[in-house]
């Protein structure tokens, strides 16, 4: 006897539709075919151990398990659920009411029957409901990530005998329902970490805004304990809130990486992570045999925080430079390719020298000659060319630190960066992959940041004054325009492109001495 159930693969993040054949026939042996990877093949295990628990038996006949299409690797341990109940119906002994060719089954069994969770449920449930499912079964602790899709039954079962008795018509399981818009909504503004608790450094604060305003990289140069880890802890905060199918396509990656966690709904905070600079290329970028997304995607329309990053290794850095420009990052591996978006605001603090103390106000730097220069080399050209704002970072004084005074909070910051996105999305409402200053081409800063004759004559002299490099032309100039936006201006004024000038310390020629 023949008998089918439909399972699902995930590839980068999105899903395929996968076809579960079980035939029993004459003779012995277990076989699966359908370029299965170990953890499926082990399911024969798995399985048997879950039938025997609740007084099933696997056939002690030949059994095919044929996972179709055949040309795409499976892995994972998902389909030990769709297996377990198609070798039940093939060997008589499951009478299904329900129809199991109507829905998605996933699930990994363990040896007394109780299912576990899987990861990749978010775009599998999205691509059940594509195809015309009438449902999703699936572990109870992935049920509600599920039901952030509309009109897809989405049936919860907690151990293998809940879901036989869900399709024998023995026991009847009620699609879970969760309003995941309402709970996004309410849990938008849900940040700990705020500007308000955080005395002195107005001019850092000022730059991290214009930085939320545009979407531009920044970095923070500065000796230890000035504060800029905590300053980066809030930027999230003064971003303006996910919307929906921002929300959705965070979602549908974390869902992939498994870093969703129980009873998970949609992301409804802007992603920040923060990787130990002993990162390596792949977990940065991500890839492996079988590509899962990696730190730059998981900060997918978030931040990306890399504290001192100096002691990052060079290949680690370089390998960010293409998916800055092009916001993904492709993976390809000899038997597949795929493609994770990585839209993210990089945001990266260092010390300005080894010892930490270079041009420090009080302390002196204790580096030999040479020493600054070579720990600011480590950080490439090409990198810091990708990174619009430059902030120097001083430490904060006794009086500002025992000040009582309340600071401005990340909710007004917030406000102010709101309006001026919405001014560049009027802006660029015409230009579907380009929302944000920062994302202008070279093309339309020459059209849209047009500068007054004033204004050029203070950008020559800055350039040549300060001996900023011909690199920072363009990168002031969208920063001015972030500046404009702001201030609620259609034009860039002189005293929007002198505050972006100030913005670019590593272009000095002399900053190292």
């Amino acid at each position: 006897m023949l008998a089918k159930t439909f399972g699902s693969a995930v590839f980068g993040v999105d899903a395929t539709i996968i076809t579960i054949e079980v035939n029993v026939g004459q003779g012995l042996g277990f076989y699966m075919v359908g370029l299965a990877d170990s953890a499926v093949k082990e399911s024969q295990q798995r399985v048997e151990a879950s039938l025997k628990h609740f007084g099933y038996k696997m056939p002690r006949q030949k059994l095919v398990v044929n996972l179709a299409p055949a040309d795409i690797r499976k892995e994972g341990s998902a389909y030990d659920l769709p297996i377990a109940i198609c070798t039940l119906q093939c060997s008589d002994q499951l009478a299904c009411v329900r129809n199991t060719e109507d829905y998605i089954i996933l699930g990994e069994l363990s040896l007394d029957g109780i299912l576990r969770p899987i990861k990749g449920v978010l775009p599998i449930a999205i691509e059940a409901r594509k195809q015309g499912f009438k449902g999703i079964v699936l572990p109870a602790e992935n049920a509600s990530e599920a039901a952030i899709v509309n009109n897809l039954d989405v049936i919860a079962v907690e151990t293998l005998a809940d879901a036989i008795g869900f399709f024998k018509g023995t026991k009847d399981i009620e699609p879970l329902i969760v309003d995941t818009r309402d709970l996004f909504f309410t849990s938008q503004n849900d940040y700990e970490a705020d500007f308000e608790h955080v005395q002195g450094q107005e001019n850092i604060k000022r730059a991290l805004e214009i930085s939320a305003a545009g979407g531009h990289n920044a970095i923070m140069i500065g000796p230890p304990g000035s504060g800029k880890t905590m300053l980066a802890k809030r930027i999230p905060g003064i971003l303006p809130p996910l919307t929906l199918p921002e929300a959705l396509e965070t979602t549908k990656i974390h869902s992939v990486a498994g870093k969703l966690g129980k009873e998970a709904t949609l992301v409804s905070r802007r992603p920040f992570r923060s990787p130990h600079h002993s990162i390596s290329d792949v977990a940065l970028v991500g890839g492996g045999s079988y590509p899962q997304p990696g730190e730059i995607s998981l900060a997918h329309n978030g931040v990306l925080f890399l504290d001192e990053l100096p002691e990052f290794k060079r290949s680690v850095l370089e390998v960010m430079r293409q998916p800055l420009e092009e916001r993904k990052v492709g993976i390809s591996r000899a038997k597949m390719a795929v493609e994770f978006p990585a839209n993210f605001m990089l945001i990266a603090s260092m010390n300005p020298c080894p010892c930490g103390y270079y041009n420090h106000p009080d302390k002196d730097c204790v580096c030999g000659p040479g020493v600054v220069q070579k720990y600011l080399n480590k950080i490439s050209g090409p990198l810091l060319d990708r990174i619009d704002l430059h902030v120097e970072v001083t430490p904060v004084s006794f009086d500002q630190i025992s000040s009582t005074r309340k600071s401005e909070s990340s909710g007004q910051i917030r406000e102010r960066v709101i309006l001026a996105r919405e001014r560049q999305t009027e802006r660029f409402k015409n230009h579907k992959e380009i929302y944000s200053n920062a994302m202008m081409t070279p093309e339309m800063v020459k059209q849209i940041c047009i500068i007054e004759d004033s204004g050029k004559i203070l950008l020559r002299k800055a350039m040549e004054r300060l001996g900023l490099s011909a690199r920072a032309y363009d990168r002031i100039l969208k920063v001015s325009r972030t500046i404009a936006d702001l201030a609620d201006s259609d034009d860039i004024k002189v005293e929007h492109l002198a505050e972006a000038i100030q913005y670019r310390s590593l272009d000095r020629e002399n900053w190292a001495g």
